[in-house]
């Protein structure tokens, strides 16, 4: 099984912050140890499960910040992991998948993924994929007084990260979430998947990646929209997605 590249050379300290948890799953114990002998140093709490049935128990009971799921575990492989724990948390989730596994990486994102990470990862894209999904899922800014965002029965408010439809809640991870704010915040105005990227996660858009599309799919999914007569989001073909304005 591959392992991380370790770096060289570490970053000198961690960002201050309260110190994150990760919990890592996976059964491979070497990569949970490196994993482990990077973060620990840069202020996170490191916790290793290393079968399905014990990861998705730790992940619902301990209430880590994030997890690092590998998709291979003995018990119930990550897939069946991630959906129990989508069944009952949003925790931001970056799965492991093998190099070039496309099916895996979309099918991970369709079940809740936030992210995903090569098996071949080296520890600065890991800390920087952690980075990025905790500063989405973490406490709002308390000096955050950015009004809501409404567009006909859809509103969000960007101070408390909650969606709304018809009144009624919107379950969103951070990501989505994100994403949404993108594009209402573009109403009316086409957002390329290059732009839609760069805003949620701060990486750049691969040719081949699909992350921005299956997101959208499950944007899309929650919102009741029929991507064929959409009434929120419209596919702008070879270009990317636009709000429709209410």
């Amino acid at each position: 099984m591959p392992t991380p590249v370790v770096s060289s050379r570490a970053p000198a300290a961690a960002e201050s912050e309260a110190t994150p948890r990760l919990l890592v799953i996976d059964d491979d114990p070497k990569l949970c140890r490196l994993v482990g002998t990077y973060l620990e140093p840069l202020g996170f709490q490191v916790e290793a499960v290393h079968n399905g049935p014990d990861g998705l128990k730790a992940a619902l009971e301990t209430a880590p910040d994030a997890v690092l799921l590998d998709v291979m575990l003995p018990g119930m492989d990550g897939f069946a992991v991630l959906q129990g724990i989508r069944a009952h948390s949003n925790v931001p989730v970056l799965m492991l998948t093998a190099r070039g596994e496309e099916q895996d990486r979309v099918r991970g994102l369709e079940s809740g993924a936030d992210d995903y990470l090569p098996k071949t990862f080296t520890t600065r894209e890991l800390l920087a994929r952690l980075r990025a999904v905790l500063r989405r899922s973490g406490p709002t800014d308390l000096v955050n007084t950015e009004a809501a965002l409404i567009n006909g029965p859809l509103r969000l408010q960007p101070s408390d990260r909650t969606a709304f439809l018809h009144d009624a809640p919107l379950e969103l991870t951070a990501l989505e979430f994100d994403l949404l704010l993108s594009l209402i915040k573009a109403c009316g105005r086409v957002r390329s998947r290059e732009q839609l990227l760069a805003d949620v996660t701060g990486r750049e858009y691969d040719v081949f990646d699909r992350s921005v599309d299956v997101h959208i799919s499950m944007l899309r999914q929650k919102l009741g929209d029929n991507p064929k007569q959409p009434d929120f989001i419209r596919t702008i073909r070879s270009v990317g997605y636009l709000m429709i304005r209410h």
